[in-house]
């Protein structure tokens, strides 16, 4: 890809980004693009109001502040939470997704997902603060709630 006047351009594949593979007794060509993907590192969030988020995210989901990363060297108010190894960047600019109308059950809106190891213990914490959440639709132990911005966030619980 390459960036021409400000718009990002796919480039065509070249044959040298190319490898034959056997399958089955058929070939198929394979894309080598190997950069090194390690995980995800954060997943930025909108908020209206970074206190009122903040209380949301700290004081219902007891996510910590990342004190290591930059506050004060972006053009706008944020917090980065720690979420495991990785991150939430919240970020106090306008949100341009409309905040009403959108889907009652969050697992069909965007959402970030974050594992968790019991959900029934969040859905006593979402009750006791009075928060509405829905359980997944498939019946795996799931939980979706939004936060006070309508960003849908998805809990599920994995093993170990």
């Amino acid at each position: 890809m390459s960036v021409e006047g400000g718009i990002l351009k796919k480039e065509p594949i070249r044959d040298s980004d190319k490898i034959e593979t056997a399958t089955n007794g058929k070939h198929n060509i394979k894309e080598i693009r190997d950069y090194g993907v390690v995980s995800v590192h954060h997943v930025g969030i909108l908020c209206e109001n970074l206190e009122r988020s903040l209380e949301f995210y700290q004081n219902i989901l007891g996510l910590e502040i990342n004190e290591a990363r930059p506050h004060d060297k972006l053009p706008y108010r944020g917090a980065w939470l720690w979420v495991g190894a990785e991150m939430i960047h919240l970020m106090e600019l306008p949100n341009p997704d409309p905040l009403s109308g959108r889907p009652e059950h969050g697992g069909r809106d965007r959402h970030t997902c974050i594992a968790i190891r019991d959900v029934s213990k969040l859905k006593m914490i979402l009750d006791k603060a009075g928060i509405s959440y829905t359980l997944s639709k498939s019946g795996r132990p799931a939980i979706f709630t939004r936060d006070p911005d309508a960003n849908a966030l998805e809990f599920t619980q994995v093993d170990g």
